[in-house]
């Protein structure tokens, strides 16, 4: 069986020889069902876009994504959360449609942001998931902040190297589609976080282009592209005294195929934490909450609980 479809027929499904059927993945249709609320609030003076899933009264678990990212990096993972947790998923500063302070942004500023978030939620402490930069940050606050931070999971996290090639690639991706958000460069940066090439990720480029359509987003990119320069990623690097310096139980998730570290780089990075767990994920790139969410929110959710 075959047949040619128009673009817009392709949105929605692709017939494939045998008459496999791959059905459109759609950030609408992983929240159908789900009780969730999307919204602002004040974090220190800063407005921050969050999606809320869970009991406000359960403890706080708060998602962070990565560099140029947004909220929706976590949208297959509300709702298993949200059964144990309040869950919140935040664009982070300077990110996504929280506000930009038009500076550099270190990693600094990324924890004080975080610190002040978990104030306006009413959150003494916290469990803490960052992916990517998310994990960079998390890492940092629970050096910082031990006394805030109840269990810490650093999923494809960076700030424990500074590998120039896939700085270069990083800042050439992001810039492009922040510069000229068609959708053929928003694509090429979200296809390079994924081990699967042949999908399109159509839902999640339609939803980063909105977001860097938005007027004056260009200097927003470069404000995010700073941990990228050689000089101030090394001074916001993280060596073996501050990951031998987290006290937070810690679970470090790695995959077959990040396009920013391989698996050696994980373990290394699990092995200076005192007593942290490390999974890996197989065919996964950098986001495997999305694209492994079954296998993503077990392990998840299995260290957060205690089992």
């Amino acid at each position: 069986m075959s047949k040619v479809l128009t673009k817009y027929e392709n949105s929605i499904l692709v017939v494939k020889r045998g008459c496999r059927v791959a059905e459109f993945e759609s950030v609408w249709s992983d929240l159908q069902g789900v009780p969730f609320s999307q919204g602002y609030l004040d974090a220190g003076g800063v407005r921050t876009r969050y999606l809320h899933a869970g009991d406000p009264g359960s403890p706080a678990l708060v998602f962070l994504h990565g560099s140029g990212g947004h909220a929706e990096a976590y949208v297959r993972n509300l709702e298993a959360h949200a059964e144990h947790f309040s869950t919140w998923s935040i664009d982070m500063l300077g990110h996504g449609y929280t506000d930009k302070p038009g500076h550099p942004l270190e990693v600094r500023h990324y924890v004080d942001h975080l610190t002040a978030f978990l104030y306006a939620i009413g959150a003494e402490r916290a469990h803490i998931s960052g992916e990517s930069l998310g994990g960079w940050v998390a890492a940092r606050a629970a050096v910082d902040h031990p006394d805030r931070i109840e269990r810490l999971v650093l999923n494809t996290a960076g700030g424990s190297q500074a590998d120039p090639e896939v700085m270069k690639r990083i800042i050439a991706l992001s810039m492009a589609a922040a510069e000229n958000p068609t959708w053929e460069t928003v694509q090429a940066r979200i296809k390079w976080l994924m081990a699967d090439k042949a999908k399109d990720y159509d839902d999640i480029v339609a939803s980063r282009q909105r977001v860097y359509r938005q007027p004056g987003f260009v200097g927003a990119m470069k404000d995010i592209m700073a941990l990228q320069d050689p000089e101030i990623r090394a001074r916001n690097l993280l060596g073996s005294a501050e990951y031998g310096a987290i006290t937070a139980p810690t679970l470090v998730v790695w995959t077959s195929d990040d396009p920013t570290a391989d698996v050696a780089e994980g373990r290394r990075m699990a092995s200076m934490i005192p007593g942290a767990r490390f999974e890996v994920m197989p065919g996964c790139g950098h986001w495997p909450q999305y694209e492994d969410p079954k296998t993503f929110n077990s392990l998840h959710l299995d260290f957060l609980l205690g089992r």
